[in-house]
């Protein structure tokens, strides 16, 4: 395949690069950094862009580094190939040029990088595997970008070092086992180092495993092999223990192989500690709560934790329950908990990548709460939800961009607003 030769403008919120093809059409490259001259691979093109692999580097950045895993990397952690201090610049480049499209007021003294805590690699308590089968047995693997292939792996540089202990003491027990009726594996790790994972797979009879001592708990589930995603739709054997417990800001806080919980906790707890600094509130919401990490730890004395998961509601209420604040865990959506939301209370916000639900950003304006606190893991969504809550009359005070996942582009920031 002919390889075209572009410049690269900037970076993008999704990670690539921003380059033009010869035919005027913009073009998304992965494996590029502002400034660069490459030649580029197309891998996906539609009528308004195309999207792209750089094959080779004609003129690199000086903040061009060499990948750990040259194989691999593209697939799970597409920005090894910078260095980490501009990793930390362009997520918060990246960030504020966001809030800048959607004209989001914010303060003066934002700070110009990303914050950072902790490791830079071997950080993720949390990994999702899949498989592959040839003549010398069954492998881990994980996709390819650009391609429906897989690429055979032995672990993660961004995994913690048990995870990868625990899958490769899995996958020996599975040999023999078609790849073909396996799905995902999933694992999570705790700080002091156990490990509990789902195994998904495609038929309803588990195979015959032991739990390895690399391993606390294993559920097996079947999923359907219709759908491309790992979603339970049957337990089908559970060994062992599945549930681990962390510590935030002193606090134990109790989850397991099925509810949400933070990847990366020395960062989150940094961020923790921030949302308490500015918040000082007795009384707190939380919507969108999840295992109840961030009302349980900022709240002085009383919180409301909303969340809809079923498993993770019920991590929550274990975690409300073995609390010394006086909380209360409702299960259900946020926007179906609109009478939550108070106008002499405090409201935390974590939501999904999709930012708040319309219902929730009118609920708010309608009753005023008289502080907010967004954390989110999508700067371009909460742009959006920012600028319609200050054009609503609330002032953004603080504002700050973390770097929850080194090597990766995702970005996680912080808001907090005043009525």
């Amino acid at each position: 395949m002919d390889l075209e030769l572009i410049h690269i403008e900037k970076l993008v919120p999704g990670g690539q690069g921003l380059g033009t093809l010869a035919s005027g059409q913009k073009v998304f490259v992965w494996n590029v950094l502002p400034g660069e001259e490459v030649r580029v691979r197309l891998i996906k093109k539609k009528r308004s862009y195309a999207e792209a692999i750089a094959e080779e580097v004609r003129h690199p950045s000086p903040a061009r580094i060499e990948p750990r895993e040259p194989e691999v990397y593209l697939g799970s952690s597409p920005w090894q190939m910078m260095d980490f201090e501009a990793e930390n610049a362009y997520k918060a480049e990246l960030a504020h040029e966001s809030m800048h499209q959607e004209k989001v007021p914010l303060p003066h003294d934002v700070p110009i990088t990303a914050v950072t805590v902790g490791p830079e690699w071997h950080y993720r308590n949390k990994m999702e595997y899949s498989f592959w089968g040839d003549d010398d047995g069954l492998h881990l693997a994980l996709h390819q970008r650009g391609s429906k292939g897989k690429q055979i792996v032995d672990g993660s540089a961004l995994a913690m070092p048990a995870i990868d202990a625990a899958a490769r003491a899995l996958v020996q027990q599975l040999q023999g086992i078609r790849a073909g009726d396996l799905k995902t594996l999933m694992l999570r790790c705790s700080a002091d180092g156990q490990v509990v994972a789902a195994l998904f797979i495609k038929v309803h009879e588990a195979p015959a495993l032991t739990l390895p001592p690399e391993l606390k708990g294993l559920r097996i589930y079947h999923s359907n092999p219709k759908s491309p995603a790992s979603v339970p739709t049957e337990l089908l054997q559970e060994l062992g223990n599945c549930e681990l417990v962390d510590t935030l800001l002193g606090q134990p806080f109790t989850y397991d192989v099925d509810s949400f919980w933070q990847v990366n906790l020395p960062i989150f707890e940094r961020a923790l500690t921030d949302i308490k600094e500015h918040l000082a509130a007795p009384q707190v919401i939380d919507l969108y709560a999840g295992a109840g990490s961030i009302g349980l730890s900022v709240a002085g004395q009383q919180t409301t934790l909303i969340e809809l998961d079923t498993a993770t509601a019920r991590m929550a209420g274990l975690n409300a329950a073995a609390s010394p604040l006086d909380a209360e865990v409702v299960q259900t959506s946020a926007e179906a908990a609109l009478e939550h939301i108070l106008p002499d209370v405090p409201l935390t916000l974590d939501p999904p990548r999709a930012g708040l639900h319309p219902k929730v950003t009118a609920r708010i304006l309608e009753v005023r709460p008289p502080r907010i606190v967004y954390l989110s893991c999508n700067p371009s969504t909460q742009a959006r939800d920012l600028k319609l809550l200050t054009d609503g009359g609330y002032k953004i005070t603080h504002f700050q961009v973390y770097n929850f996942f080194p090597r990766t582009p995702h970005i996680e920031s912080l808001a907090i607003l005043e009525r």
